[in-house]
């Protein structure tokens, strides 16, 4: 067993940790990027072995929290294809666009939004270091120091005051000249050719379109989901209806969504083809802002049932809202590149059950029997992105540590519940009856958690190989298990072993990996 630590290596910097979480995803099975043998696609990836396991298990800890746990709230499965007009309806055919712009000299596209947005992040990360680095420099006290270290975070923040007065009044009006304006203003260089030789800004749709039909001249033109909650929106009577279900209750629901993004980036945060999770919460007209501060607080508690730490989120709250919402909140993440959006919270008014009985003719409304009155619900929905989830995991849970020994052990200390393996089964030596012991011990367990069996090389290297995939607790079969059928239980990330008989393991391992969802 190797010893307790004694300190955290600390990273070169976030790029540096970023760079090797995905190294870290690639060689222990986690990520794949699509089609790597024909060089890849760009914005797709495919989830390895480790991989679909985390991603199952996020999915299922949300669907239990949501639906399970709630009597009110159903799930429904929509398909991914659906007439067009719902998407006429919606909006997205219309208005689903970004502000694209292109660098002349190295013929890269960009949104044109999220290049200010990465300028005004940068301008918070420089305020983060002078706050860091003025906690570690003032002691003893220097006043002279402090001043200037002050004036200097008054002057970034007066800064991003002014860009972010400017950026807002452009995306609300739509004003991509002074959008484009703005960008030449701050001096935003293309990360590719390092110019300011920008094109126009212009709108750029991002629906995937196809055709469905047995020929080509009567095929019709549909989409390919860029949302799941206007499945969710269409079958609102039937749901209603066949569950039964009395206003306040909800509609959950996953599955994957498509998006052409140009500007796809920083690894799976924003992909091509992603899963959501969403729930779309009905309510009466009037008490749509109760229960929007309801959603906001629970929808938190959920996240910091994971034990990541509430350090590691914040709220955003719109100042611009949608043309159908009437509040709105991100709950933001820090990623290795920053606090970026991981779930939102938005009272959606009734805009989408009115937009649907508008343009189907089909009447989208809910007899009260308190009130005794019909009406059109209002929405609260909460989504959040699976795939974006699972990169706040993955990068919370990366951990590289130096050991007594000066040796360095890299863990991934996700939350045991997700964890892909739950529990490994390890013969001490592949000899003396310890690997058929130990098959016993995995043919008990398999059946409630995803377990797996090493006896290659020694133990300590399996201790590591099963740290590095993220398992939680490991379970080692030797000489004494012979002499009074006990095990050692060894935990991941304090290294602590402890006996444990082996007709308790079970009921041990049940208590250990306890869903506690709030």
């Amino acid at each position: 067993m190797q010893p307790y630590i004694i300190c955290d290596n600390q990273m070169a910097n976030n790029d540096d940790l970023f760079k090797k979480i995905i190294a870290h995803a690639k060689e222990y099975g986690y990520i794949f990027p699509s089609s790597e043998i024909y060089d890849g696609l760009s914005a797709v990836y495919d989830y390895g072995p480790y991989g679909c396991e985390l991603k199952n298990n996020i999915r299922n800890y949300w669907w239990k929290s949501m639906v399970q746990m709630h009597e009110n709230i159903v799930g429904i499965d929509s398909a991914i294809f659906m007439h067009p007009k719902v998407w006429k309806a919606s909006g997205h055919v219309d208005a689903f666009n970004d502000p694209l712009i292109d660098n002349k000299d190295s013929k890269k596209r960009y949104r044109a939004d999220v290049l200010v947005e990465d300028y005004l992040q940068k301008i918070e990360d420089k305020i983060e270091k002078e706050v860091e680095k003025a906690s570690k420099r003032f002691e003893p006290f220097d006043e002279q120091m402090f001043r200037q270290t002050n004036g200097r975070v008054l002057e970034y923040k007066k800064k991003m005051d002014e860009v972010h007065t400017r950026f807002a009044a452009c995306m609300e009006a739509g004003n991509w000249d002074d959008l484009k304006q703005l960008i030449v203003d701050l001096e935003i260089v293309c990360p590719i050719s390092g110019s300011r030789n920008w094109t126009d800004v212009r709108q750029f749709n991002l629906m995937f379109a196809t055709q469905m039909g047995s020929v080509a001249d009567g095929a019709d033109t549909v989409y390919l989901r860029p949302e799941t909650a206007q499945g969710i929106f269409i079958n609102f009577l039937n749901v209603q209806k066949t569950a039964r279900m009395k206003i306040p209750f909800g509609i959950a629901q996953t599955g994957k969504a498509f998006r052409n993004e140009i500007v796809a980036r920083q690894f799976i945060f924003r992909m091509k083809e992603f899963e959501q999770m969403e729930m779309q919460f009905f309510v009466r007209p009037g008490d749509e802002l109760q229960w929007f501060d309801y959603w906001k607080q629970a929808r938190i508690r959920w996240h910091e049932s994971l034990g990541i730490g509430s350090d590691m989120y914040r709220y955003h709250d719109h100042e611009k809202l949608a043309h159908y919402a009437n509040a709105a909140t991100d709950i933001e993440f820090k990623f290795p590149f920053g606090f970026k959006e991981l779930e939102g919270i938005h009272s959606r008014t009734d805009f989408d059950l009115k937009a649907h009985q508008q343009h189907s003719g089909k009447k989208m409304q809910y007899f009260d029997p308190e009130t005794n009155e019909s009406y059109v619900p209002y929405v609260i929905e909460t989504s959040i992105g699976l795939d974006r989830m699972f990169l706040a995991i993955l990068s919370k849970a990366y951990t590289e540590e130096t050991l007594e020994d000066n040796s360095i052990r890299t863990v991934l200390k996700i939350p045991p519940v997700l964890a892909p393996v739950k529990v490994a089964v390890l013969p001490l030596v592949k000899k003396d009856g310890m690997p058929e012991k130990a098959r016993e011990i995995l043919n008990l367990l398999q059946c409630n958690f995803m377990c797996q069996y090493d006896e290659k090389d020694a133990i300590g290297r399996r201790y590591r190989r099963q740290d590095a995939i993220g398992t939680p607790f490991c379970i080692t079969v030797d000489n004494e298990t012979f002499e009074n059928n006990t095990v050692t239980l060894r935990e991941r990330d304090s290294m602590q072993q402890e006996r444990i008989s082996v007709n308790n393991i079970e009921n041990k391992l049940f208590q250990l990996l306890k869903f506690k969802i709030q």
